[in-house]
Parts: C-alpha cells; sequence; structure tokens
C-alpha cells in the first residue's frame, strides 16, 4: 500500500468532520456569515506567509532537481492564487486588509507546527503541509459535487479548490510523498503520517476557529 492511501485512510473521520463543519457546510449552501468568511481568508493570508516559507525550505531539502524545481513552484504559484484569490474578496468586501491582524490561537498553533516541522527530516516536513493541499481539493470537490447556485457568493473560492489545475497541483504534492516515503525507514514513515494527521485535525481547527470568530482570551 503506497503511504497516501495509508495516509488518508489515517484520517477518514477527521476528514468526515471536517465536511460536516458548520463551516463547510454553510459555505457550501452560501449561507455563511460574511464576517466569518473575512475572518478566514485574514487569518489564511497570515497562515500563508509561513506556508511559503516552509515549502522554501522543503525545496532546499530535496536533492533530486525536479523535485526541488516542483516544491520551489508550489511555493511561488500556488500562492499566488490564493493571494489573488484574497484580494478580489477584500476588494468585493472593502476590506482593509493592510491593518495588523493578529493570528488567532489556531492560526498560530498550525504555522507555528508547520515551521517547526520545516527543521525536521524533509520527509515528515513534506506530510506536514500535504493535508493543506490535499484536503483543500477534497473539500472543493465534495462542495462542487453537493451542486452549488451560481449565486453563491463564495463559488469563486469554490471553483479554485475544485478545478482541475488545483487537483493537478496535489497529484504532484501526493506523489513527491509517496516517493519520499518509498525511500525512508518505517519509523520515518510512521513519523510522516503522524505529522499528516496532526496536520488534518488542524484543518479542521483552522475552519472551527473562522466559524466561532475565535479571539484570545486575554
Amino acid at each position: 500500500m503506497k503511504w497516501s492511501k495509508h495516509a488518508w485512510d489515517a484520517i477518514s473521520q477527521i476528514f468526515a468532520k471536517t465536511i460536516a463543519a458548520p463551516f463547510i457546510c454553510e459555505l457550501t449552501s452560501g449561507e455563511l456569515h460574511r464576517d466569518k468568511f473575512i475572518f478566514y481568508i485574514k487569518q489564511d493570508a497570515l497562515y500563508l506567509v509561513d506556508f511559503g516559507k516552509t515549502l522554501a525550505a522543503i525545496a532546499s531539502k530535496l536533492d533530486d532537481s525536479a523535485q526541488r524545481h516542483m516544491m520551489l513552484g508550489f511555493a511561488s504559484e500556488s500562492i499566488a492564487v490564493e493571494q489573488a484569490l484574497h484580494r478580489n474578496f477584500f476588494a468585493q468586501y472593502g476590506v482593509d486588509h493592510s491593518t495588523n491582524t493578529v493570528q488567532s490561537p489556531a492560526c498560530l498553533l498550525y504555522t507555528s507546527y508547520i515551521l517547526r516541522q520545516a527543521a525536521a527530516p524533509v520527509e515528515i516536513a513534506m506530510a506536514s503541509v500535504l493535508p493543506c493541499f490535499w484536503i483543500y481539493m477534497k473539500v472543493g470537490d465534495y462542495i462542487k459535487s453537493c451542486g452549488t447556485s451560481s449565486d453563491n457568493p463564495y463559488r469563486a473560492w469554490i471553483e479554485t479548490y475544485g478545478g482541475e489545475e488545483y487537483a493537478h497541483s496535489v497529484a504532484k504534492a501526493v506523489e513527491l510523498c509517496d516517493a519520499l516515503a518509498e525511500s525512508c525507514t518505517a519509523q520515518r514513515r510512521s513519523e510522516m503520517t503522524e505529522a499528516f494527521i496532526a496536520c488534518s485535525r488542524m484543518e479542521w481547527m483552522f475552519w472551527d476557529s473562522a466559524y466561532k470568530l475565535e479571539t484570545w482570551p486575554l
């Protein structure tokens, strides 16, 4: 069994809870309150900064030039697409995102974790960023399978993550993880799975945090 199949099976319950989360359900129907979506994209913009740093760090650890080039492409192209998506929504909602936004507890937990994993062996570091690619694609596919109306205010988000171009990038990321897993020890593959599970949980936490408009208690 490929590592990716084992890893996805390990988060089956987490993913089931993710697509059942109120944020995703209301995003699907278009009923998600605008303030919750704005909170989400502000936090996501902060997350992407550290995600990009992590991808660049992973690229520097890869010996294979093709793999390294691919990761650098992820660090620039995929993030550029998401940043453009954020800017469009900020403009649509008249949001001034130039002001300082504090990372929510969930966002800080997630970014701190992936940045720490960037210093880990490359197999573990790669497994820690894979949920961000893979779960977003699966969520986008799930939402599209539910049938979204043309007037859904979040249709641009749905089309981005449920589209063929994004799926192609995700497939490459999954293939890279499988290639790395094939050449490492059983212990290292176990650590890859642990990181993948941890970050899959944090994906759910990120959306739950946005739905609750999470703030620091003090």
